[in-house]
C-alpha cells in the first residue's frame, strides 16, 4: 500500500488529488495538510511514503525540500520554481536516495502536445506561445509553457534565429509578451479558463497550430495517480509527467 500526504488539501487541485488518491487501487491518503499544518512531523507520523505537492510557488521550494529532509518522496504540481531551485531539488533527492517529481502538467493530452510540439519544431523555423489560465494563478507564464519552450528549442536551437521582428513602436510595453528559449510566450488570465495553451508555428507561407484544452481538474488525476505509483522506481529530479507514460509495470 502506497501511503500519500496530500498538502494543499484545502485547494480545488488538492480536493481532486485527494479523490484521486483514494479510489485508486493500491493506495491510500493518511493526511490531508494545508497551510499552517506540520509537514515534517506528519510525514514521521504516519510514515507517509509520498506527498502530493499542490500549494502556492512561495512555498514550493521549502516543502519540497522538507519532503525530502524527511524521507518522502515529492510528486509536485506547483509551478513557480526555478532552473536553480530544480537543481538544488535534484542534488538532494540524489543524496538522500529518492527522487522529486516535478510535473508542470499532469495532463496526459497536454504531455503529448508538449511531445508533438518537439518534433515539430525540427522542422518549422519560427514558434510562439499563448497560454490561457484562470484569474487566480499566481505566476505566469505557466510551467507548462516553460517547459514546452525548452523542449522546443532543444530540438531546434536555431528557432526563431532567423525571425526579424519588425515591430519598430511598441505602444504598450511587453505587448510582444516575454521569452523563454528565444520563444515568445503570451499568458492570458481570465475567468472562464483551467489551463489551454496554443503553439503557433510559423514558416514559409504556412502556419501549423497545436493546442490543448483542460475542461476540468478531473484531466489531471490520471496523472498524478501514475507519478504517485512510480516514483519510487526513480531517483533525484524526474522533470515531466512523460518520464512515466511509457514505463510498464
Amino acid at each position: 500500500m502506497i501511503t500519500v500526504i496530500v498538502n494543499g488539501a484545502k485547494g480545488k487541485m488538492g480536493q481532486a488529488v485527494v479523490t484521486a488518491v483514494s479510489d485508486a487501487d493500491g493506495m491510500s491518503v493518511v493526511a490531508e495538510l494545508d497551510m499552517g499544518d506540520k509537514l515534517t512531523y506528519t510525514i514521521q507520523d504516519t510514515q507517509a511514503k509520498v506527498v502530493v505537492d499542490f500549494t502556492h510557488p512561495s512555498a514550493v521550494k521549502k516543502n519540497v525540500i522538507e519532503i525530502l529532509n524527511a524521507g518522502a518522496y515529492p510528486v509536485v504540481g506547483t509551478t513557480g520554481l526555478s532552473d536553480a531551485d530544480l537543481a538544488e531539488i535534484d542534488a538532494l533527492a540524489k543524496a538522500k536516495g529518492l527522487a522529486a517529481a516535478v510535473c508542470p502538467n499532469f495532463a496526459i493530452g497536454a504531455v503529448l502536445m508538449m511531445q508533438a510540439a518537439a518534433q515539430i519544431g525540427k522542422h518549422m523555423p519560427q514558434c510562439e506561445i499563448i497560454e490561457f489560465h484562470h484569474n487566480n494563478k499566481a505566476d505566469a507564464p505557466s510551467g507548462t509553457a516553460i517547459k514546452t519552450a525548452e523542449l522546443i528549442a532543444i530540438s531546434n536551437p536555431e528557432i526563431n534565429k532567423a525571425l526579424v521582428d519588425r515591430t519598430e513602436t511598441h505602444i504598450v510595453p511587453e505587448t510582444r509578451g516575454g521569452k523563454k528559449a528565444n520563444i515568445p510566450i503570451h499568458a492570458v488570465r481570465l475567468q472562464g479558463f483551467v489551463a489551454s495553451q496554443e503553439i503557433i508555428f510559423g514558416g514559409l507561407g504556412q502556419t501549423l497550430t497545436l493546442r490543448h484544452d483542460t475542461i476540468n481538474r478531473e484531466s489531471f488525476m490520471p496523472g498524478v495517480v501514475l507519478c504517485v505509483r512510480k516514483i519510487h522506481s526513480k531517483t533525484g529530479l524526474i522533470y515531466g509527467l512523460e518520464n512515466f507514460l511509457n514505463e510498464t509495470e
